[in-house]
């Protein structure tokens, strides 16, 4: 089993949905993680049509419970949940539980044929969705104000440089904003017909994540998450 990414697929055109028969990124002058997703990709496809018995699984955005890093996202809703995000980024991203791309990736393991690629989407929220979610899931209000990514991108190099002085993690960079103006058309149509694939409904695996946090000390908890 090999675990690639949406990444590795070209994300133009845009307005076309992307499904296993995208192709997949080709420059080098494209993000490092999706030109080396796509190499490694192709090399497990060049294996498999060799006698290698592998099967491909594309997933989009991973979140989910059990996030103990936590990851990149994941600390996005850990600050969104505390009331420490006051401005949101236009764009969005397509996100899917990790439980159900690890049920995913297991069926797939036991039905597919050799060389099989299979894309676990979920669904695709904008920023904005995302933090009402969150915010309703926390008693709070949402933030107001919105930034476009054009003012953003501008100020991304002064973002990075004062996480590299600080030696924080930044909350957004080039590249992620680039992905936030991504292609909001996903498929999972394959892995469903194939696989038997559904993924949950997102606002249950964002009130889960958040409540993980909370009880594994992440977050505060207020006394209507203690409720819960």
């Amino acid at each position: 089993m090999h675990f690639s990414s949406i990444h590795s697929f070209c994300n133009e055109p845009a307005d076309v949905p992307i499904d296993e028969t995208r192709p997949l990124v080709e420059s080098p002058g494209s993000a490092p993680y999706d030109f080396s997703k796509a190499c490694g990709e192709r090399l497990v496809r060049q294996a498999a049509r060799e006698g290698i018995n592998a099967v491909i699984i594309n997933p989009t955005g991973v979140i989910g419970p059990y996030d103990y890093r936590p990851s990149h996202f994941g600390q996005a809703l850990i600050m969104m949940a505390e009331g420490r995000v006051p401005v949101i980024l236009k764009g969005g991203f397509d996100w899917v539980d990790a439980r159900d791309v690890a049920d995913g990736a297991i069926k797939a393991e036991q039905v597919a044929l050799p060389g099989a690629n299979y894309l676990l989407s979920g669904t695709w929220l904008s920023v904005g969705e995302t933090a009402a979610i969150v915010a309703e899931i926390r008693g709070r209000k949402p933030p107001a104000i919105v930034c476009p990514v054009s003012v953003a991108r501008a100020c991304a190099p002064i973002v990075t440089t004062i996480s590299s002085w600080t030696g924080t993690r930044p909350i957004f960079t080039s590249v992620s904003l680039k992905a936030l103006a991504g292609n909001r058309n996903i498929s999972h149509a394959k892995a469903t017909r194939e696989l038997g694939y559904e993924p949950r409904p997102i606002r249950e695996t964002l009130a889960d994540t958040i409540q993980w946090f909370a009880n594994n000390g992440f977050i505060k908890v207020t006394g209507r998450q203690q409720r819960k």
